[in-house]
């Protein structure tokens, strides 16, 4: 958590809330603050990124409509946080997490047997936040669900190059009995020099379309950025869970 002192502070005037706050907070520090809230940014688009993988997923499974409904909770918490300074830029982000998490709970809740809508599910959100950045608000938060979404892209790309979406379709409609030996039947396509080829490709795709968007030295382009360099770890997450299944 950034820490800004009463002095930087006190220079906004008058008080600025949602975007304009988080604009006015930014300016107002010192350079070496804004890199720290810029690293806060980039921490925090990884964290929410993982989130789903140990909290969205299995309650997503079980309960997806408990899922489903707290997501008008999520939207309820950024538009309040975005009403104030002290939580504005939180509640900006959060924005961005909570159209992740409505897709995630549509498309896991009811439809994750079809790999073929993975893509238009996890898109629900796009053109509200292609609109919103042609606005000029949220940046935060729709660039976070932007780099979320270019990830969910490379890493479907990626299954279908190496022709792993019949083994995911049947991963969905079998017992957990079944499903060891589905993915050991699925690691044999990775391990292939093929599949290590696009694995590789794709992984240096992600990580230098992360950094060069480090150059843009916003926060906004921070939150992109670890957005999309997480999908590498919680992909290998998953790989990691495949292999030792």
């Amino acid at each position: 958590m950034v820490v800004y002192t009463r002095s930087a502070l006190d220079t906004v005037s008058p008080p600025a809330t949602g975007e304009d706050g988080v604009r006015r907070l930014v300016a107002a520090v010192t350079p070496r603050s804004a890199v720290a809230f810029s690293l806060t940014m980039f921490f925090a688009a990884i964290f929410l990124v993982s989130v789903p993988v140990f909290i969205q997923a299995p309650l997503v499974r079980f309960y997806p409509w408990v899922s489903l409904l707290l997501t008008p909770v999520l939207f309820w918490l950024s538009y309040r946080w975005q009403q104030g300074d002290r939580f504005a830029h939180w509640g900006d982000l959060l924005e961005g997490f909570a159209w992740t998490w409505l897709a995630g709970s549509i498309y896991w809740g009811w439809f994750r047997w079809e790999p073929i809508l993975h893509l238009p599910m996890e898109a629900i959100g796009l053109p509200f936040a292609l609109w919103s950045i042609w606005r000029g608000r949220s940046l935060l938060g729709n660039f976070f669900f932007v780099g979320s979404l270019f990830g969910t892209v490379v890493t479907d790309v990626y299954f279908y190059l190496t022709r792993l979406m019949p083994y995911w379709r049947s991963l969905m409609r079998v017992d957990q009995e079944l499903a060891s030996s589905i993915l050991h039947v699925a690691l044999g396509q990775i391990y292939t020099p093929w599949g290590l080829t696009c694995a590789i490709s794709l992984a240096l795709l992600l990580l230098a379309v992360s950094v060069f968007a480090l150059q843009g030295r916003k926060p906004h382009w921070w939150a992109f950025s670890g957005a999309v360099v997480s999908t590498i770890l919680v992909d290998g997450l998953f790989w990691l869970v495949a292999a030792f299944a």
